[in-house]
């Protein structure tokens, strides 16, 4: 008998990515809603189908064409200690946020997400001392050094963002655990599809485009009652 089944991921290298793609992570992921606040404000999202529809279409049209992408392509710089490269991408993205929380957001986490870093890789504090890093090239430098594939941990990173949104619908909808874990699952079943696409782009496929989503981004800086950060 053969066995085609993929090799199994070392337990170092697994455990690191649970570790990164954990919302206990302290760099203030779970404060973010993305725009699914204010969607919940001005477009309707008011029940479980509405809102397990919006974060799929977020994931496919949003997440896997601009930060998958930007962490997909970075992992591979880091090991080869691209510099020229990952400035390049961390620049791009911060020339592609959307709106001023989006931006706030990118900058913040990756800040958070490097002083983090600092406490577990020695050189973190030099190799960032001139990269202000956004949030997915700090990832990608935490995932270069855990074995991984760049497939393998860019599946944890759009993990880690459902589960935040996930979170932030629960509460702000709001919504019962069972339907936020349906979500998750719905989720989960479509992130490799959303992964796969995602590692096949150049930089020439790379896109941040998604005006509704912009919109109510720039809406929420001014919503009367609001619990997240964007």
């Amino acid at each position: 008998m053969t066995n085609d089944a993929p090799a199994a991921l070392p337990a170092a290298s697994l455990l690191q990515l649970i570790w990164l793609a954990s919302p206990a992570l302290p760099i203030g992921g779970f404060s973010y809603s993305e725009g699914l606040e204010a969607g919940i404000e001005w477009a309707g999202l008011a029940h479980e189908e509405a809102v397990s529809d919006w974060l799929a279409d977020q994931l496919h049209l949003s997440l896997a064409r601009a930060d998958l992408a930007v962490a997909a392509q970075a992992i591979p710089a880091w090991r080869v200690g691209d510099m020229p490269r990952l400035r390049a991408l961390n620049a791009w993205v911060f020339q592609t946020r959307e709106s001023a929380e989006f931006l706030l957001q990118t900058e913040q986490m990756g800040r958070s997400f490097v002083e983090w870093l600092k406490l577990h890789h020695a050189d973190a504090a030099t190799v960032f001392e001139t990269l202000p890093a956004c949030y997915p090239i700090a990832f990608a430098f935490a995932a270069s050094r855990s074995g991984a594939t760049a497939r393998d941990a860019c599946l944890a990173f759009a993990f880690g963002w459902a589960e935040n949104l996930v979170g932030a619908a629960v509460k702000a909808v709001p919504l019962g655990q069972s339907a936020g874990q349906r979500m998750l699952g719905r989720l989960a079943a479509e992130i490799p599809a959303a992964v796969d696409h995602a590692i096949t782009l150049g930089d020439d496929e790379r896109q941040a485009f998604a005006p509704m989503l912009a919109i109510l981004s720039a809406r929420h800086e001014t919503q009367y009652s609001r619990l997240f950060r964007s």
